[in-house]
């Protein structure tokens, strides 16, 4: 699995949650994890989470950090599990510096507030996952909490996109092995 940081600002607005934008943007020809921090901006006509198409809630967040997953197979479950695996990840990291941080389904809470938001899709190619991390919040249409809240410094922000992402790799390049050293049954 490829996994790309990039160092510049990008503005996440939905559009990236298409087959091959990881590969037409940065060629990274397969499965991939591509990271960035920018602004979040996802109107209604970009949205795939129908429910908030249903509630007319857009999304917007003034600076996130933006993790887009993409895998080579079409099962929806499949990708569920593995954004699910991921925002675990992601907790777990987050974690280790104290405080208490849920996860409810696919999306974490510091004291009610919350902190990202997910959604994991498929084309006809590939199962999609977009999850991004509040860095700041002013603007946000929702009780949510910020990295820089919770004592993240911008350097800080960069590494930890980084371990998150190699993690996310590692976990997947596991699941890997493991379905190969395994007898089959029956």
């Amino acid at each position: 699995m490829h996994v790309h940081l990039v160092p510049d600002s990008l503005t996440y607005d939905g559009t990236q949650l298409r087959p091959h934008w990881a590969f037409r943007r940065f060629r990274l020809q397969g499965d991939s994890i591509v990271t960035f921090r920018g602004p979040c901006r996802v109107e209604l006509k970009h949205m795939v989470d129908l429910q908030d198409v249903l509630d007319e809630a857009p999304i917007f967040s003034p600076d996130m950090l933006h993790f887009i997953v993409e895998h080579f197979d079409t099962d929806l479950q499949r990708g569920i599990l593995r954004q699910r695996l991921l925002i675990a990840l992601i907790r777990e990291i987050l974690a280790e510096r104290g405080g208490p941080i849920n996860r409810r389904g696919d999306d974490l809470f510091v004291g009610g507030l919350k902190l990202s938001v997910s959604i994991a899709t498929i084309s006809p190619m590939s199962t999609l996952i977009h999850t991004g991390l509040n860095v700041r919040t002013e603007g946000v249409p929702v009780p949510a909490v910020g990295l820089t809240q919770l004592g993240w410094a911008d350097v800080e922000i960069q590494e930890l996109a980084a371990r998150i992402a190699r993690n996310y790799a590692e976990e997947m390049a596991g699941v890997h092995l493991a379905r190969c050293k395994v007898r089959g049954v029956g």
